[in-house]
């Protein structure tokens, strides 16, 4: 019932009820104010003061008059003893939590008493006492202060924050230990303290790189408390160290071959300074033009890399100068040094100097097939060359003289494998790693007639229709021959033979060129079914060769013949018939007509079909079996003869038929038939027998077929039993048989075939390994995984070529001047070399050279060496001195060889020059006096005297110069500081640095050097205010700006960027947020005028070297009405009765603003049209009363919002909603929504069946609303009501006591009361109607005929009868009404249905047809009567009708009327039919054994046709006996040395692929497995399975 203050609601809802009902009276002002003092965290129960006294009232007084506290906080922390008149203390009271920082600090509360009512105001002050100790926002005060900070600077630290009060607050600050820093104290405007660190010595990162010192704040308690923080001042590096390489010259190599990106060498430099000021960047100086694209330095780490392409025969060294330099400009230097490493880079190069590019394929091996060249320009090792082929190929190369090759064959040629070689010439040096070159050649190879042709397959299979048309074609067969031309060009034809007496050629022949085989004449596939005949095929070389082949031609069956009836035999002699008799069933088998077709498959299946019948309705025939069988009951009205035609038909395309008479005589005695059939034969033979002798036979071959399927069954145990004995390592005796050997022609036993079986294991399968000869002395490796080949041993001839010796006769030395002009002469071979000029012209002299021929040029008819395009020493051999260049003079006739060497000589002919125009040095001004920064080197081309010699440097005001020479004779310049720098005086210096030779004329090179001071953090950042003011409201929004504070500082750069802060101590730092970067101070918490007035900040500026300056912003915060009136609910009752009378009082209101003047005045009000209204009574309380009458029915509830207002500017207001409830009184009475209800239930209901439902509504609501259901008790039919209909008085649900009957009750019509739960009571009434439908329960009642188990009633009907002749009348009713009481009457059964019916609706059973004298006399009728309800019921009726003439007929029918009579007559056929199939089953049995046995006795006579005895034989006792497994220490094997030798053990210790075996090596080829035929008759668990194999 409160509002979300409702704490303070609900403790003190005991005092609220009285305190609102006195309210209502006027009050007296407070007659009495008080104040109490009382320190901070006292017990609860503790003594505050002794109101009755300091009030001047009586302990009765305050019990009398129920005294009580009104406290406005939501929080009790006192409360009134009324027995004694104490104030003592209820809950702990922290004077932290309840004033924070404010002091003094206080409470008021009021004492309350009525009768009369009394008010009096206490303020009880809270005292504080020292239980908090000063608290450092951090653990830990983190500062980096620069080495290079001057001595004084000032660092702000972090205020401690007590919140304590007055002498217990923070008090002062110690710092320990001083030796670098001091502590100053200052106090600000509201009393709070703070402290700054003052640096007092200068700090020295290398001695000591860090600084911890504590600070502890401490309060004045007694005793003190004190809180410490940690300060880890790090000391930040200044950049007085220049970087130094951890080497004064690198050494590294790289090969010539060397990828883009390949890692040369790393270089290394440190800088004993710290961080940014320690990070070096490595480059290359003054590098030379050739070098400067093929490496790169990392700037980061220092790796250099390749990123060209080097050249070992170009440039054999580089020199690079290294720089290694900070971000402030000191710089180390060093120089790296990089050899290139020679590798083989030149491939040789093949040449094909005579090539023809086809051999015959009978070419003898050594025949010559080319003639090859090879050179390779590099020289010494890697100049020398080997050629060789790079496939294994029947080729090989050969060396000849002056490095010329042959290409030979080196084994016999086969077209037919290989056609054609391309063959890869590899020519590889000796180079490490070795370089090669490839040249592939296509060597044709042609053909001679060596192969036969060979069909695809041995043996061809065909089929063709019979009654073919001679000379179509059966299939095509195909040869191939390898060969190539003429020599592959295949003839077939047949091989004559005889077929059937006649020659082959008269039944097929065969197209000689594409091998198609036609049919010469029409075959017929009862005559011959197949064909075998041999096809040759020849090719068309000199001489021919050729092959065989099988073909099988199967002749297919077509339709061509029709069906032969087998029976009913057709004889024109007499008539036969297939007596029926009349008795015959549905189903009764006549006869059946068998036939047969000669043609095979599906031309053979026969269907049977009824062409022709005397009566359709009464046969039929089985479709596939051909057996005639009755239709429908046989009847005296069928005529005896009857005629049938059946067709056969076979299944060809198109088919075939034929057709069949059968008689069928229906009668049951032989004269009968006799008298219709007169031609009939009457031969009639008996055996009265024939069951008992079809049961004995049936009996006697099932009897066989069951004892010859035991013995079949126990002769394969046994043998299985015997099996597992063998493998179980048992010793069976095996049939031996002594060997017949290969050689049968009397002449001794041959060494050429052996055959070996082995066993490896106890119980393993025999596996065959294979040898290519008998046994002898040489030894050959088995390998059991398969069959290897056994190469036969070759041995190379070896000859020797004779080459020609190549002499170098003289070497001789010029030396030149560079730069000499095309056409100078260089020397006079001739003379120097002593060769006439007439030798020179006869030996071709020429010059021959990799390097020298574009410099020079030979006259041989002169004899002189002139210079043939402009030299330049520089450009052919750099930095290299001395400086040469190679070749030779090459004489031919003989070949003769003579070494040139040309020396150049260097001449001053370039300036030494430096790598860039200007080269920028960046210094910062707190570099050291002394500090060195390189300049590197002029690049002068010149060797010697002519080459670089000295540095100058001009002005010389600030620097001086410094020459370093390196171990190779090279120098460099470092510049040296002499004074030091002022960048606020000088930002920027230029000099010049110049380089000279020592030529003549000398040559010099400058380069201008640009200085540019950088700044050192050497000044803290100014604030432009000490004290700044700003104004704010207090309902500015987040964001909003408050002011602007702004540092500057004298530096430049990222030390003169300023970095503000705000002292995080401060209660502001959560109010007021600072934009680091440019000082905007903005709202960033809740501003609330009433809490605090005024916010002072501590703004801290740092600059990027950790420089730092403060400054105090003040912070006014201007109050507007920002406080919305509260509404508290004193009492409050949310129920009033609707009765109740005008100024019923319903709540007690109290209405608080925590603004003040103008802003705290507050009115209160409802909305209109209410019947409520508020009075005041007090100051900020309201009574909220009832203004008229009030009506629940119409208004059940009132949502009543209550608006306070204030009337600051703008004016705030509140609202809240009372949900007052309207009570009920008992003044409507229940009204049913109906006045007559009308329900409609079926008879033979469940009893408690719901039939309706009667409603009534109370307008009243609770207990006065709740309706009871009750029944007004009547009689019906002579019974209570209440017996058969009750009604729920909760629901209103009317249910069936009982089930009803729609034959006794069709209705009911009673009253149900409606009744409420008021005080006095009010009711009402409502009528119900309530019809009973009838339903189907009633099963139809025949009436007649009467129905009698005594005596058989019987209609009669004279056989003079009419047709609709009445037999009788079946009469039947039904109790029921309606459709449900609708009869109809069916005629279910009938002896014969064809002679009666009935009438649908009356009942009536008419003749349908003239009775006649053929009709049976005895006729039994069923009549099914059934009515036309949902279901349906029935009931059933027998009627027995006589059709006679005469009572006594009648008698003698009906006296064995409930006889049955049962016939079996196919016992006989079946009996024959199991009798065939027992028979059937047996022979195919007997036949199966004898001919698997002759097959055996057969296949045994295949193998072993000697009449020697068989010879008891056990095999050796294997390693493995006791059927553990196959075991890995020993092989077991049983060798055939001959085709039908007795086995014998070769035992090995060692597995197979490990063995060794005595063979002869006097033959070699590769060993294949022979195939094992297996029989798939033979018995898979036979302990004697010998597989032979041939070699």
């Amino acid at each position: 019932m409160g509002d979300n203050k409702g704490v303070h609601l609900r403790r003190c809802v005991k005092w609220q009820a009285g305190f609102s009902i006195f309210l209502l009276f006027v009050l007296n002002s407070a007659s009495g104010q008080i104040r109490y003092s009382v320190p901070e965290e006292m017990r609860p129960g503790l003594f505050v003061g002794d109101v009755a006294k300091d009030l001047g009232l009586d302990v009765k007084r305050l019990v009398s008059g129920r005294a009580r506290l009104v406290i406005d906080d939501s929080r009790q922390y006192v409360e009134l003893n009324r027995n004694k008149g104490h104030l003592v203390v209820k809950e702990r009271i922290d004077r932290e939590q309840l004033c924070g920082q404010k002091s003094p600090c206080s409470f008021g509360l009021e004492i309350l008493l009525e009768n009369p009512l009394e008010f009096f105001s206490i303020t009880i002050e809270i005292q504080d006492i020292n239980d908090h100790a000063p608290v450092f926002s951090k653990r830990e005060i983190i500062l980096e202060i620069s080495e290079s900070t001057p001595i004084g600077t000032i660092f702000l630290l972090d205020a401690a924050t007590d919140p304590d009060v007055g002498l217990h607050s923070l008090q002062s600050y110690s710092l320990k230990p001083t030796d670098n820093f001091a502590l100053k104290q200052h106090s600000r405007s509201d009393g709070s303290k703070y402290a700054e660190m003052v640096l007092q010595s200068v700090l020295d990162r290398e001695k000591q790189s860090e600084h911890s010192l504590i600070l502890t704040a401490i309060d004045g308690g007694d005793p003190p408390r004190s809180g410490t923080v940690k300060i880890l001042v790090t000391v930040l590096d200044a950049n007085d160290n220049a970087p130094i390489f951890t080497e004064t010259m690198y050494k590294a190599s790289v090969a010539e071959n060397a990828v883009k990106g390949t890692l040369i060498t790393k270089v290394s430099a440190s800088d004993a300074d710290q961080g940014f000021n320690g990070n070096v960047t490595y480059s290359f100086t003054h590098m030379v033009e050739d070098a400067a694209h093929l490496f790169q330095i990392s700037a980061a780490t220092g790796d250099i890399t390749l990123t060209g392409n080097l050249d070992y025969e170009a440039v054999q060294q580089y020199e690079l100068n290294l720089q290694a330099k900070d971000p402030w400009g000191l710089t180390g230097a060093s120089k790296l040094v990089i050899d290139v490493v020679d590798v083989n880079d030149n491939s040789p190069i093949i040449t094909m100097t005579s090539f023809s590019g086809k051999i015959q394929e009978d070419s003898p091996p050594g025949t010559i097939v080319a003639l090859i060249s090879v050179q390779d320009v590099d020289s010494g090792k890697n100049g020398q060359v080997r050629l060789n082929l790079e496939q294994n190929s029947p080729f090989t190369i050969k060396p000849s003289p002056r490095k010329y090759y042959t290409l030979v064959t080196d084994a016999p040629l086969d077209r037919e494998k290989v056609s054609s070689f391309n063959l890869t010439l590899v020519a590889s040096d000796e180079g490490s790693p070795s370089l090669f070159s490839k040249k592939t050649i296509s060597l044709d190879i042609t053909d001679i007639n060596d192969n036969a042709p060979a069909f695809s397959q041995r043996e061809y299979k065909a089929y063709i229709l019979e009654n073919n048309s001679p000379g179509v074609s059966l299939l095509t067969l195909q040869a191939t021959d390898p060969d190539a031309g003429q020599n592959a060009r295949i003839a077939y034809y047949i091989i004559d033979t005889d077929v059937n007496g006649s020659p082959v050629s008269t039944y097929f022949s065969v197209n000689a060129d594409n091998g198609i085989i036609h049919a010469v004449r029409s075959f017929d596939y009862e005559q011959m079914k197949e064909f075998k005949i041999h096809v040759r095929a020849q090719d068309g070389g000199s001489p021919p060769l050729g092959s065989n082949a099988t073909v099988l031609i199967n002749v297919q069956d077509q339709n061509d013949n029709a069906p032969q009836v087998l029976y009913p035999v057709q004889s024109g002699v007499s008539v036969v018939a297939e007596i029926v008799p009349r008795s015959a069933d549905v189903g009764y088998l006549v006869t059946k007509v068998v036939a047969v077709d000669v043609d095979s498959g599906q031309n053979a299946w026969l269907s049977y079909k009824l062409q022709k019948a005397t009566d359709r309705a009464l046969f039929e025939v089985g479709l596939q079996n051909g057996e005639i069988r009755t239709v429908r009951q046989v009847t005296d009205k069928d005529a005896v003869k009857q005629r049938l035609t059946v067709v056969v038909e076979d299944n060809g395309q198109p088919s075939r038929s034929a057709t069949v008479n059968v008689n069928v005589a229906v009668a049951d005695s032989f004269p009968e038939v006799l008298s219709e059939f007169t031609d009939f034969t009457h031969d009639k033979e008996y055996n009265d027998n024939l069951t008992f002798y079809l049961v004995l036979a049936l009996a006697a071959v099932s009897f066989l077929f069951i004892t010859c399927l035991v013995v079949i069954i126990s002769v394969k145990i046994y043998r299985w039993r015997q099996s597992r004995l063998y493998y179980q390592s048992s010793l069976p005796v095996i049939p031996y048989y002594p060997p017949r050997y290969a050689d049968t022609v009397g002449t001794g036993t041959l060494q050429h075939v052996h055959n070996y079986e082995i066993y490896r294991t106890t119980d393993s399968r025999k596996s065959d390994v294979k040898y290519f000869g008998p046994v002898s002395q040489s030894l050959m490796s088995v390998d059991v995984s398969g069959t290897e080949t056994i190469p036969k041993e070759t041995q190379a001839s070896d000859f020797t070529d004779a080459h020609s010796t190549l002499v170098i006769e003289a070497q001789v030395r010029y030396s030149v001047p560079e730069e000499m002009v095309s056409g100078s002469m260089i020397g006079d071979l001739s003379r120097d070399l002593g060769l006439s000029i007439g030798r020179l012209r006869s030996g071709r002299a020429r010059v021959a050279s990799e390097d020298g021929s574009e410099l020079v040029q030979f006259q041989s008819d002169k004899g002189i060496l002139l210079v043939k395009k402009r030299i330049d020493r520089e450009e052919i051999c750099g930095q290299t001195s001395p400086c040469s260049f190679s070749f030779e003079i090459v004489l031919e006739n003989p070949m003769e060889l003579f070494s040139v060497t040309v020396e150049i000589l260097d001449i001053n002919d370039n300036s030494p020059a430096f790598p860039s125009k200007e080269i920028t040095v960046d210094i910062s001004e707190s570099a050291m006096v002394g500090a060195q920064f390189i300049l590197g080197s002029a690049v002068d081309p010149d060797v010697g005297i002519n080459t670089l010699q000295g540095y100058s440097l001009k002005p010389t005001t600030h620097f001086s110069l410094k020459e370093q020479t390196h171990s190779d004779g090279s120098t460099h310049a470092e510049m040296v500081l002499d004074r030091p720098l002022d960048r606020e005086h000088q930002a920027e210096m230029k000099l010049t640095l110049t380089a000279t030779d020592g030529g003549s004329p000398q040559r010099t090179g400058t380069v201008s050097i640009r200085v540019i001071i950088q700044d050192a953090n050497d000044n803290a950042p100014i604030f432009t205010h000490s004290v700044y003011k700003a104004f704010v409201s207090e309902n500015s929004p987040k964001g909003a700006l408050v002011t602007t504070v702004s540092a500057n500082d004298k530096d430049e750069g990222a030390f003169g960027h300023v970095t503000y802060y705000l002292d995080q101590i401060s209660q502001a730092s959560s109010v007021f947020s600072l934009n680091p970067d440019n000082g905007e101070i903005r709202v960033l918490g809740n501003i609330d005028y009433e809490k605090v007035k005024q916010y002072q900040l501590n703004v801290m500026a740092k600059d990027k070297g950790s420089l730092s300056n403060s400054c105090k912003v003040i912070v006014e915060v201007t109050d507007v009405n920002d406080n919305v009136p509260v509404i508290s609910l004193t009492s409050f009752s949310n129920t009033i009765a609707e009765d109740s009378p005008t100024d019923t009082t319903v709540a007690i209101i109290s209405v608080k603003d925590a603004d003040s003047g103008k802003n705290g005045l507050i009115s209160c009000s409802i909305g209109p049209s209410l019947p409520f209204k508020m009075k005041s009574t007090l100051a900020n309380y309201y009574t909220l009363v009832s203004d008229g009458p009030l009506d629940r029915e119409t208004v059940s509830e009132y949502n009543i919002t209550i608006t306070v207002a204030d009337q600051g500017s703008p004016p705030l207001s509140n609202n809240k909603t009372l949900v007052v409830r309207i009570n009920d009184v008992n003044d409507n009475e229940p009204v049913f929504d109906k006045s007559v209800y009308s329900a409609v239930m079926a008879e033979n209901n469940s009893p408690g069946h719901s039939i309706t439902c009667v409603h009534a509504r109370d307008a009243d609501s609770n207990q006065n609303a709740r309706v009871a259901y009750l029944l007004e008790d009547v009689q019906i039919n002579g019974e209570s009501l209440s017996s058969l209909i009750s009604v729920n008085a909760e629901t209103g649900v009317v249910y069936a006591m009982r089930s009803f009957d729609y034959e006794k009750i069709k209705s009911l019509e009673f009253s149900v009361k409606a009744q409420d739960g008021g005080a006095p009571t009010l009711s009402t009434s409502a009528q119900i109607k309530i019809q009973i439908q009838d339903q189907n329960d009633n099963a139809p009642q025949v009436l007649y005929p009467v129905q009698s188990g005594v005596s058989v009633v019987a209609e009669i009907v004279p056989r003079s009868a009419d047709v609709g002749y009445l037999v009788t009348k079946v009469v039947a009713v039904d109790v029921d009404s309606g459709q449900n009481a609708w009869l109809s009457y069916k005629l279910q059964k009938a002896t014969d249905r064809a002679l009666f019916e009935v009438g649908l609706q009356n009942g009536e059973i008419r003749t349908v047809r003239q009775v006649t004298d053929k009709d049976a006399v005895k006729q039994r009728l069923t009549v099914v009567v059934e009515d036309n309800g949902q279901p349906s019921r029935s009931a059933t009726v027998s009627v027995n009708v006589a059709v006679a003439d005469s009572f006594p007929e009648v008698l003698s029918e009906f006296t064995d009327f409930t006889h049955d009579k049962e016939y079996n007559d196919n016992l006989t056929f079946y009996l024959v039919l199991a009798l065939a199939g027992v028979s059937f089953l047996f022979i195919t049995c007997l036949v199966v054994i004898i001919s698997v046995k002759i097959y055996r006795w057969r296949q045994s006579r295949m193998y072993f046709q000697s009449n020697l005895p068989v010879i008891p034989y056990y095999p050796p006792r294997y390693a493995d006996t006791v059927g553990t497994g196959t075991l890995q220490h020993a092989y077991n094997y049983e060798v055939y040395s001959t085709t039908d030798s007795r086995r014998s053990d070769c035992k090995f210790a060692r597995p197979a692929s490990q063995g060794v075996l005595i063979v002869d090596a006097g033959s070699t080829g590769t060993v294949q497995r022979a195939p094992i035929e297996k029989n798939i008759l033979d018995e898979p668990d036979s302990s004697l399975q010998v597989g032979n194999t041939d070699i």
